[in-house]
């Protein structure tokens, strides 16, 4: 059981009292009271129902709470109407806790089948295979990772893919700098073949366009090459993009992030998807031609509130949102898939990785979906708006292509200085193209180390091993937490050290919780016996923590339909506060009784069990010791 059996009892209640008083139906709220002196729930269908019954509010909660107590059902131990005209209820909790507790024990407990099994795409990350990632672009992939996850636990049959730009302008640069501007294809000993790219090829060979023309010019032809595809230059673009793939991958692979498939950018190109998708929107009538004006002898997309957006250029070459057009339209199945797949590699998790080709001696499989989210930050929302627009023309469905935008990641002044950059106090926005970011694994190597430090001060008995696996956790907890916590639609100013505070909401704070729980139950040195009588659990604490296990389903449920990764995040944080404080004040290895003792070890597990749960959907490891 948990609080949706509660709320659906009260729901159902006040509909058929409704019925039975003669008042007309209306969609009310059932949710938490709002300070504890309320109750557990409240519900505010007096205020709803007053202007059709000409009464105040309070009357009608009056009638209806006494009529509720006439048949308080199986889980409402009490009701009374508030001077405000809420209708309170208190919870049944000699039944709420038992059931929460054996609940909570099922290793599918939170799931709901929301999807119902349905086909759901999510696309992220998506970096150029040019350099390293950043801080910014770990935004990106763990809100779609976190995203994945949430769906899967909704019931969605998910795919999750990775979007490889090889046939792009940053690509272009770094073949530029390999072949024309004298740097080695080969990294220094003890650096990651990414970090030399993004962090030497990549800057330095920008910096040289400014004063180079014959530069500038070969990037045209390097990127007319890759985009064709046949040459030596492409072939050896090809091995360089997939040799910072690799390193790309494994960063991801460390924070936790797997995929299904990789899909590249220069087989979109080559697929003819494009030509498919161009013909079926000029039926359509959704690109028109140009006959005058600035725009004379192009295609274009004719927008209401802004400028028209060219699609096919008056030389006939496409512009960019025409490689993303294919892709989406075969995201969600609309065209007929050309691509052929490739066994990529086996991830640390079992799942399997595959990659898009043209070979026809390759697998046939699927990797489209009923609706498709695509992560992408909100400095695209004007293309992505354009492309979901299209989408339900083509699907004649008006949210089976979702953008889902966030804001970007900003470095805090202290954690600039790591770069030794003086910002005068004032955060930076990250600049890849200027080198001024911090690596994602750089980010990962500090957190890691000083987590480290810290668990060897609290663990001197641990071997370096043990050490090591929880410093890794807690990192990568403080870094993802960190990525989530936050609205969307909010600028993250990321911070090296308050990322780990094991106070406040932080990550590590969260994992702290579970570890005291488990240290709890090891000093027990017994398992819980659930087949017991739960009478003892009665004090404010335990109800809260009660009441705080039993509404993660419901939390599942507002993430999934809402897209909204913080709603997990912010579940995990109370959840953790609410056993902080039944720690702080409650008795367990010490109570009056064995009886009790058992009681308050079964509730101690309930909430260690369903923590590492929701901390899961976050990617975040739930450590034993800390």
């Amino acid at each position: 059981m948990t609080l949706r059996l509660l709320y659906d009892e009260i729901r159902l209640g006040l509909k058929q009292l409704c019925d039975t008083l003669g008042y007309p139906q209306t969609e009310f709220d059932v949710s938490e009271a709002s300070r504890p002196e309320f109750g557990d729930v409240s519900c505010n269908v007096g205020f709803l129902l007053a202007k059709a019954l000409r009464k105040k509010p309070f009357d009608i909660a009056q009638t209806l709470a006494l009529e509720y107590k006439k048949n308080l059902g199986t889980y409402v131990s009490e009701v009374s109407a508030h001077a405000s005209g809420y209708l309170n209820f208190v919870a049944n909790y000699p039944l709420l806790v038992p059931h929460v507790i054996h609940s909570s024990l099922d290793s599918n407990y939170g799931t709901v089948d929301l999807g119902k099994n349905s086909k759901m795409v999510i696309e992220h990350t998506s970096v150029n295979p040019n350099k390293a990632l950043h801080v910014g672009h770990v935004r990106n992939i763990i809100i779609g990772d976190t995203i994945a996850r949430i769906l899967h636990k909704a019931s969605y049959d998910t795919s999750v893919l990775n979007y490889v730009d090889d046939s792009g302008l940053q690509v272009a640069d770094i073949i530029v700098g390999f072949k024309y501007g004298g740097y080695s294809d080969k990294a220094p000993e003890g650096q990651k073949f990414d970090h030399y790219c993004g962090d030497v090829v990549y800057v330095k060979i920008t910096e040289r366009y400014e004063t180079d023309k014959q530069l500038v010019e070969l990037r045209s032809h390097v990127l007319k090459e890759l985009e064709e595809g046949t040459s030596e230059l492409a072939k050896f673009g090809d091995e360089i993009t997939r040799r910072v793939l690799e390193e790309q991958l494994k960063t991801c692979w460390r924070l936790g992030v797997t995929y299904d498939c990789l899909n590249f950018e220069s087989q979109i190109v080559r697929s003819k998807l494009w030509s498919v998708a161009f013909e079926k929107m000029k039926s359509m009538g959704i690109t028109t031609l140009e006959q005058e004006g600035k725009n004379s002898g192009c295609w274009v997309i004719k927008a209401e509130s802004e400028d028209d957006k060219v699609l096919v250029r008056s030389n006939g070459t496409a512009t960019y949102i025409a490689k993303d057009i294919p892709y989406a339209a075969w995201k969600l199945g609309i065209l007929e898939d050309p691509f052929y797949y490739k066994h990529y590699t086996v991830q640390k998790t079992g799942r399997v990785l595959w990659q898009t080709t043209l070979d026809s001696r390759d697998t046939k499989m699927h990797f489209t979906g009923d609706r498709v989210i695509t992560v992408i930050d909100s400095r695209q929302s004007r293309l992505q708006k354009i492309i979901t627009q299209i989408m339900s023309d083509f699907k004649s469905k008006p949210d089976s292509y979702v953008h889902l935008g966030y804001e970007s990641v900003t470095l805090s002044p202290e954690t600039a200085k790591t770069l030794d950059l003086d910002t005068g106090g004032k955060s930076v926005q990250m600049s890849g193209r200027k080198g001024i970011y911090v690596s994602a694994d750089y980010v990962l190597d500090v957190l890691s180390e000083r987590t480290f430090n810290e668990a060897k001060k609290r663990n001197p008995e641990l071997d370096e091993i043990s050490l090591v696996k929880i410093s890794e956790q807690v990192a990568i907890g403080a870094l993802r937490y960190s990525m989530i916590k936050q609205d969307l639609d909010k600028i993250i100013t990321f911070d090296l050290t308050e990322s780990l505070s094991l106070e406040g909401d932080t990550g590590p704070y969260i994992q702290y919780a579970h570890a005291r729980a488990m240290r709890i139950l090891e000093k027990a040195a017994k398992s819980p016996n659930f087949e017991t009588n739960f009478d003892g659990i009665n004090t404010v604490y335990e109800k809260d923590l009660t009441k705080a296990i039993a509404k993660f389903d419901l939390q599942v449920e507002d993430a999934a339909k809402n897209l909204s990764p913080k709603i997990i995040a912010k579940y995990c944080y109370q959840l953790a506060v609410s056993f902080n404080t039944f720690y702080e004040h409650v008795k367990v290895l010490t109570a009056d009784s064995e009886s009790t003792i058992n009681a308050r070890l079964c509730l101690v597990y309930s909430f260690k069990e369903t923590l590492a749960k929701a901390l899961q959907l976050l990617g975040i490891d739930a450590p034993d010791r800390m």
